[in-house]
């Protein structure tokens, strides 16, 4: 059984008439897609921005409503589950955001930040401290990052503080939603590489959304195309790039230039 599936999901945004006098009208997001994600797989989820890739991953972890269709996690509906049902859950399903300056509270230090989630859910009340300290390390900062604020930090620190924060609970499944975007090309390297260690380490399972082919070659074991809210082509890693069957998946391949993932 497939640790995600998702059926004929569909996402609709209401458009208000713009102050500039744009029409009205919808934006259809999601447009029925269909898909599975096993368990201890990386799903790459690619596609050029506006595509609908992010709000897939949100709907997946119902922080956005979906307008239709059905999403299954581990064999039990989400769509169906109340407050207190999908509360529990979330320990299940965690999210990596894009930006690494804007999803830390500049207010917290360190610690609260990745602490926060334990403390919303009573986890680790008395080892809560030790347990801060061992996802630092996971994640290759030290002891005394806990003391300091986000901006003290380079934006591939905090996203590896990101990273240490969307592990506090033990997921199974995490939503990378560009991790590696707003960072340079050798920081992004080392957070892919980051990435891939921990799902070893932890027995993550992933949908890596990314618009470089290259960077989700190197981590997928498959790859999901996106267009205009349409998945356009699913397949293994390699069937798809050594032998994409549409004509816009060879124009993603083309227009990122290799990179060296070491």
């Amino acid at each position: 059984m497939a640790l995600i599936e998702v059926r004929n999901l569909s996402k609709v945004f209401e458009r208000e008439q713009s102050m500039f006098g744009g029409a009205k009208g919808q934006l259809r997001a999601v447009d029925d897609i269909s898909l599975d994600i096993e368990q201890g797989e990386t799903l790459g989820l690619v596609g050029e921005s506006g595509s609908g890739k992010s709000t897939l991953g949100r709907l997946i972890l119902r922080l956005i409503e979906p307008t239709s269709g059905s999403i299954r996690y581990n064999g039990r509906d989400l769509l169906s589950a109340d407050r207190r049902d999908m509360r529990a859950l979330r320990r299940d399903m965690q999210i990596i955001f894009q930006d690494p300056f804007g999803s830390l509270d500049p207010r917290m230090r360190v610690e609260e930040i990745i602490a926060e989630p334990l403390v919303i859910h009573g986890e680790f009340a008395s080892g809560r401290r030790q347990r801060v300290i061992d996802l630092l390390h996971a994640v290759g900062l030290d002891e005394s990052a806990m003391r300091r604020y986000p901006h003290e930090f380079s934006g591939g620190q905090r996203q590896r503080i990101g990273i240490a924060r969307a592990l506090a609970l033990r997921p199974k499944f995490i939503v990378a939603d560009e991790p590696v975007s707003a960072l340079d090309v050798s920081v992004g390297a080392q957070i892919v590489n980051l990435l891939k260690d921990l799902q070893r380490d932890f027995g993550l399972t992933y949908l890596f959304i990314s618009h470089s082919m290259p960077v989700v070659r190197y981590l997928a074991t498959r790859i999901a195309v996106m267009r205009r809210g349409k998945l356009v082509e699913v397949g293994p890693t390699e069937q798809i790039v050594s032998a994409p069957s549409q004509e816009y998946t060879r124009a993603l391949l083309s227009a990122t230039p290799e990179i060296e993932m070491v």
